[in-house]
């Protein structure tokens, strides 16, 4: 992702969001025709301001109070994205449809429940997707399990896991790569909640995301040793005839701007040149974004795992990650090196899935000869 200049997108989703406001008090005003105009003026930036103050300062809180405020302000997040969105098509469709102005506040209303429930089922709903990738040199087909972005926090826990887990152990894989954000805040994080890894009798590779990070990185990283997971930082493991060179979060090269990785001399770029993998053997890159696909390319490297993207989780944000990222979703190729970015098992802020899915993928990795 090249340099973005983060006041520009903070002064635009103020003004959105302002806009949005002024839009929807004074639509469900004609709706319903409520007397008192002020309470609709007052009540939507007051559900706006719980939704942005509530989630950013009480992320990290292990307070069960924080942990509800934050729960309720993410799903506010979602609901008030498709109540906007329903806005918009009921009067659209109200072109030609000339509803009552009662029946159009009460189909937006509707639409906004039903999406918004939708998503939250889509959101829970783990599939396990299949994609098959050729690597020259290598000996034997090799069966793995690629997880990203499960996202422990106010919402998932242990039980979440445990069924990850349960999804796992039936594609008897080989192995299992783990590319970051495996927690998403501090109430969760601790070794029972990791503890559903150790029914995976694989060997497990981990490299950081930025919400591990931002979760308390060392702690993340000592349980995970603690139940034998392999934690790769900035390093080359040899595996079963594979390089498997896992990278901590970082930017792709020093003249690219990464708003998650800011402030670090290392480099996708130069770690790699410091790593100096070998060429003439097959080599998996792991790191928790899908950036700097031509560092890798340079050194040789076959298959490149990442995630981060969530493919935007929500419509229509995910043409917007579309425009973000080069490589949002899916299998792609860059001179000779691939990569798979993972839509992530888990979500960030509301817990749903409009227009993508959350997946973890089973790789089957097969000799090019």
């Amino acid at each position: 992702m090249k340099r973005f200049f983060p006041p520009i997108f903070l002064l635009l989703f103020l003004a959105i969001i302002i806009g949005a406001n002024i839009y929807l008090s004074r639509r469900f005003n004609f709706y319903f025709a409520v007397e008192n105009t002020r309470l609709l003026y007052l009540a939507f930036p007051a559900v706006t301001a719980l939704m942005v103050f509530g989630m950013m300062p009480l992320s990290n809180s292990t307070k069960r109070w924080a942990n509800i405020v934050y729960i309720l302000a993410a799903i506010i997040m979602g609901v008030l994205l498709y109540l906007l969105l329903s806005v918009l098509l009921v009067e659209a469709v109200n072109i030609f449809a000339h509803f009552s102005a009662k029946n159009m506040g009460i189909l937006a209303l509707a639409i906004t429940s039903l999406v918004s429930v939708y998503g939250v089922f889509n959101a829970w709903n783990v599939q396990v997707t299949q994609q098959e990738i050729g690597i020259s040199g290598l000996s034997k087909e090799i069966r793995i399990m690629h997880l990203s972005d499960i996202h422990i926090g106010h919402f998932r826990g242990k039980i979440f896991l445990e069924k990850i887990v349960r999804k796992v152990n039936r594609q008897n894989v080989d192995a299992v790569f783990i590319t970051g954000d495996l927690f998403d805040g501090v109430i969760n994080l601790s070794r029972e909640s990791l503890a559903p890894l150790t029914d995976i009798h694989k060997p497990i590779f981990f490299v950081e995301g930025n919400h591990d990070k931002y979760s308390g990185i060392q702690t993340v990283k000592n349980h995970l040793r603690e139940i034998n997971i392999h934690v790769l930082e900035n390093e080359i493991y040899h595996w079963n005839g594979l390089q498997i060179i896992g990278l901590n979060h970082m930017a792709a090269d020093s003249e690219t701007f990464n708003m998650h990785a800011s402030g670090q001399k290392n480099t996708i770029k130069s770690i790699l040149e410091s790593l100096s993998p070998d060429k003439s053997k097959p080599s998996l890159l792991l790191h928790h974004s899908p950036d700097g696909i031509q560092y890798a390319s340079n050194h040789g490297i076959d298959l490149y795992l990442a995630g981060h993207t969530h493919a935007g989780q929500l419509f229509p944000i995910k043409y917007i990650a579309g425009l973000i990222f080069q490589y949002n979703k899916g299998l792609h190729s860059f001179n000779g090196t691939k990569l798979f970015v993972s839509q992530g098992a888990g979500t960030f802020g509301p817990p749903m899935r409009v227009g993508t899915k959350s997946e973890i993928t089973q790789i089957h990795l097969k000799p090019i000869k």
